[in-house]
């Protein structure tokens, strides 16, 4: 953009504690949506394997993202200043900033450059290295869907995940989930009835009838984050969650679907929301507008989704836990145009990342769980010798990019030691291309 010339500044951390500073590697975590002191506490992988490649570690953060603020308060007043939110813009802050580091910190020149990142911010990782082949010499996608775009994955896939979450972790958990849509319909019809979910799920505001779309979304959102976060430890990345979570809310749902009643079903899923959202016994009431940690910047990630990342989500309630919902482009670019006065554009992702053909690309890593619904988005196959898959089975949302714990199934422990020995293969490769002088 030459128009404008202005400047913002951008928030980065830095740690050099275990870096051999005669050209050590550099870890360099592509920040996601959100605040990056959270994303840094929430990625041990890179602590913990820092001192064994006696690496720098650096985190950097998204634009329009938790300080990186470019037009401080006003950077989400309206859409002309809202409109330098772009991956693209993210991408060139991360290679800007990698220069001006390898510039000015001694020791660092020859240093190379491994990005990381997960989910959104592994998308970032993985097209820093396809974009800026210079500045990185390889990337660590962890839960990228970069795939989750128009026409390259069925939209249904991602909650035919979620639903096979639930059916594994207890018995007809997966069936009352379904049901309980129906119950909530027959349920709410009467006053008494929705006074009494107010009641039942200790909801902050009580509920009225044009609530119930709301309600249910809020819902469906729950058993979507669960999904995310089946973690195999206690855990705090959206909620503070015990150890295997979902197993833990199907305990409440383990009904027989022929005899339970409408009020007992939604009495098991009032107690199986309140895992999600009151594992501490802390919250006095469970507010519906909200379903996970405050680090994450919903505004700007929904503005991004209204722009370029167009990711179409479907369920058909067979197939799924849920009701049955088209993805409807036209109804979702005109949501976008009255929320921004802006229109998504399809098919850009495809076109400015190029979609489903990346073989020409080298040294990227997509780690994908096979809990993780956002691995219906990933790439879960070899593309080719140095763009590489690997699947970890009982792993949930980047699984790998947390500290190890001793609940760690092995597969994970694995896949950690695999990322490892690339980055390794990838610093050798760097250092022999480099030029002497």
């Amino acid at each position: 953009m030459y128009v404008s010339d202005g400047t913002f500044k951008q928030r980065y951390l830095v740690n050099n504690e275990h870096w051999d500073q005669k050209g050590g590697p550099i870890l360099f975590y592509t920040g996601n949506e959100g605040d990056i002191t959270w994303f840094c506490n929430n990625t041990g992988f890179m602590w913990d394997v820092a001192e064994d490649l006696g690496a720098m570690l650096v985190f950097a953060e998204h634009r329009y993202y938790g300080e990186s603020l470019p037009f401080g308060q006003d950077s989400y007043s309206d859409t002309k200043h809202l409109n330098y939110l772009t991956s693209e813009q993210a991408l060139a802050d991360f290679a800007v900033l990698i220069r001006e580091l390898k510039r000015k910190v001694l020791g660092a020149q020859e240093s190379p450059v491994i990005a990381i990142g997960g989910s959104y911010g592994g998308m970032l990782s993985a097209w820093l290295r396809m974009k800026y082949p210079n500045v990185v010499v390889g990337a660590l996608a962890a839960s990228a869907p970069i795939w989750q775009f128009p026409d390259m994955v069925p939209c249904g896939d991602f909650y035919k995940i979620v639903t096979q979450d639930f059916a594994r972790s207890g018995l007809n958990c997966d069936v009352n989930i379904r049901r309980s849509w129906k119950a909530i319909d027959n349920i709410s019809a009467t006053d008494d009835g929705l006074q009494w979910l107010s009641g039942e799920f200790s909801l902050c505001s009580p509920l009225k009838k044009t609530d119930l779309d709301g309600f249910k979304a809020w819902l469906q959102e729950t058993w979507v984050n669960l999904a995310m976060v089946d973690y195999p430890y206690e855990a705090n990345f959206l909620q503070p969650l015990p150890r295997w979570p979902i197993q833990v809310v199907c305990k409440h749902l383990s009904f027989d679907p022929s005899s339970v009643s409408d009020y007992q079903l939604l009495g098991g899923i009032s107690e199986a929301a309140r895992v999600y959202y009151n594992y501490t016994g802390n919250c006095p009431c469970l507010n519906t507008s909200s379903t996970a940690t405050g680090n994450l910047g919903f505004i700007g990630w929904y503005y991004q989704a209204c722009t370029e990342m167009v990711m179409p989500l479907c369920t058909d309630g067979v197939q799924d836990m849920f009701e049955p919902q088209d993805w409807n482009f036209q109804a979702f670019s005109d949501e976008c145009n009255s929320l921004f006065g802006v229109r998504p554009r399809a098919d850009w992702a495809a076109t400015v990342y190029g979609g489903l053909d990346i073989a020409s690309h080298s040294n990227i890593i997509f780690s994908n769980g096979g809990l993780d619904p956002w691995s219906s988005g990933g790439v879960t196959r070899n593309i080719s010798d140095s763009v590489v898959a690997i699947v970890i089975p009982d792993g949930a949302h980047h699984l790998d990019l947390r500290y190890n714990n001793e609940y760690d199934p092995h597969t994970v422990l694995s896949a950690r030691i695999q990322e490892v020995e690339y980055f390794k293969l990838w610093i050798t490769q760097a250092r022999k291309l480099q030029i002497p002088g």
